[in-house]
This record gives C-alpha cells, sequence and structure tokens, in this order.
C-alpha cells in the first residue's frame, strides 16, 4: 500500500525553474527505476525522465540540456529539476516508481503550468 505524494509544480514565468518532488510513503523498500511523465489536455501521457537505480538517465529529447532527474535512495525520493522553461512545458506532471515484483506506481500528478 505505498503511495507516491508529488509536490512542486507552480505557476511560472517562460524562462523560470521549477524543482518537482516526488516521495514514496508507507513501507521503506528498494525502489527501482523512477521516472517523471506529463499530460496536456487533449494529448497522451508521454516520457520525460528516467533514472535507474544506479543513476543511469534517460531524457525525452523536448527537455534534454534543461531537465535534470535525481534520485535520493533513503528518502525513497525522485526529483525533476526544470530549468528554462517554455509555455510547451506546461502539463500535469507525474512521477512513476518501478516496486518489486515488476509494480508499477504512479503519483496524483502536479500541474506545472508557464505562462506570462
Amino acid at each position: 500500500q505505498v503511495q507516491l505524494v508529488e509536490s512542486g509544480g507552480d505557476l511560472v514565468q517562460p524562462g523560470g525553474s521549477l524543482n518537482l518532488s516526488c516521495a514514496a510513503s508507507g513501507s521503506t523498500f528498494a525502489i527501482g527505476a523512477m521516472g517523471w511523465y506529463r499530460q496536456s489536455p487533449g494529448k497522451e501521457r508521454e516520457l520525460v525522465a528516467t533514472i535507474t537505480r544506479g543513476g543511469n538517465t534517460n531524457y525525452a529529447a523536448s527537455v534534454k540540456g534543461r531537465f535534470t532527474i535525481s534520485r535520493d535512495n533513503a528518502k525513497n525520493t525522485a526529483y525533476l529539476q526544470m530549468n528554462s522553461l517554455k509555455p510547451e512545458d506546461t502539463a500535469v506532471y507525474y512521477c512513476h516508481f518501478v516496486v518489486p515484483l515488476g509494480g508499477n506506481i504512479w503519483g496524483q500528478g502536479t500541474q506545472v503550468t508557464v505562462s506570462s
């Protein structure tokens, strides 16, 4: 009965920065890969970034060089540092953790709006 709690979404101006956090509450356990996804109205959910337990990362081409995913295994927390934000980054951002036995856990989503 582990759940993910997200925070950090906000309204920011183009060129601004935000840092999203996603913390697992409940039992402490070894989490596999962590990731961030986003979804805009009328669009499918898309991958933003992933990070393995060993720290290997992958990024969508649209965010590479601007976003950084990281994790703190001691805190069971994932982060997404977003810099140089653009209006097209506006979306609901969801975190995703891979848990033992091949399970998938999703956060509730946090709204990021980039607008002047």
